[in-house]
């Protein structure tokens, strides 16, 4: 009878270890929690991408629509083979584009001289009376080199009734149809405004 209690009692102690697979469950239950936090992240990098077009709007100088950015409203000529350079159709041609050009000038100094009417008041807070003149005075010189402009367009129309339009005023050389077009008040060459403007910076 003493042998069948000792074999009976090492029997028992195998049934406590059964308890210890429910802690391996629970252990590979916790990386669930932590995988789905990264996705929370990627909203913030729209943010980041969007702030870089205000800055670019506030650096630009002219509008891209402004007539002092240049008249772009028309067709570029086609030159045919063997074509005399400055003849009546050319000379036809860049007329159109300063005197279309020049009447777009005019139209934006009336634009801005009535806004400044339009806008002038006396406000009692000085910060809005200090906006108020910084906002005056930007026009006022987009109005002064609207002013220079046209008198460089009606420059150019003297000197297409001369027949000296579309040659360089230094060297006498040819300034190019698609130069002129790009900039119909040039007066010089590329060679001879890349060299001016070599000067200029050695000057200053």
């Amino acid at each position: 009878m003493s042998v069948k209690k000792t074999t009976s009692a090492k029997a028992a102690p195998k049934k406590a270890a059964a308890p210890k697979a429910p802690a391996k469950q629970a252990a590979a239950k916790k990386p669930a929690t932590t995988k789905a936090t990264p996705a929370k992240k990627a909203p913030a990098s729209k943010k980041t991408a969007s702030k870089p077009t205000t800055t670019a709007k506030n650096q630009s100088g002219d509008k891209p629509g402004s007539a002092l950015a240049g008249f772009k409203k028309f067709t570029p000529y086609e030159m045919k083979k063997g074509e005399e350079y400055m003849n009546e159709q050319q000379t036809a041609h860049f007329r159109h584009i300063l005197l279309a050009w020049k009447h777009e000038l005019m139209e934006e100094v009336d634009r801005t001289v009535h806004h400044m009417q339009d806008e002038a008041a006396n406000f009692p807070d000085p910060n809005d009376r200090a906006t108020q003149e910084s906002e005056f005075t930007m026009e006022l010189r987009t109005r002064d080199r609207e002013r220079k402009l046209i008198k460089k367009i009606d420059e150019a129309l003297k000197n297409l009734e001369s027949s000296e339009y579309g040659f360089c005023e230094i060297c006498g050389v040819e300034i190019g149809i698609r130069r002129l077009e790009a900039r119909p008040t040039a007066t010089q060459c590329i060679d001879c405004k890349t060299l001016d403007e070599i000067r200029e910076k050695q000057m200053s």
